[in-house]
């Protein structure tokens, strides 16, 4: 015979999502501190990550590191393509 169902209040829930998101755990150790279902705590990982209310904290790192590195080969990008053009001027009144 299956138990009562257990209600979980959002801030509950929200705190669990929170320090799944924090502290790297996987999700089945942070149910298991908590004494909940895995699949539970999925789920609400899951809600929480398509509504963008929660990323990992290495995650938020990473974009941030990607996000400064692609501006900066942006910037040598552009500074290239400057150069690459004033080589070509200069070949071409040289061949003259």
């Amino acid at each position: 015979m299956a138990g009562k169902r257990r209600k979980f209040d959002a801030e509950f829930r929200e705190g669990a999502v929170r320090i799944v998101a924090e502290t790297g755990k996987p999700i089945a150790q942070v149910a298991q501190d908590l004494g909940i279902n895995e699949t539970t705590l999925a789920s609400w990982v899951s809600r929480a990550r398509r509504a963008g209310g929660v990323t990992a904290k290495g995650e938020s790192e990473e974009l941030a590191r990607l996000r400064r590195d692609n501006a900066q080969l942006k910037k040598d990008n552009k500074e290239l393509a400057m150069e690459r053009d004033v080589l070509k001027r200069c070949m071409v009144l040289w061949v003259k």
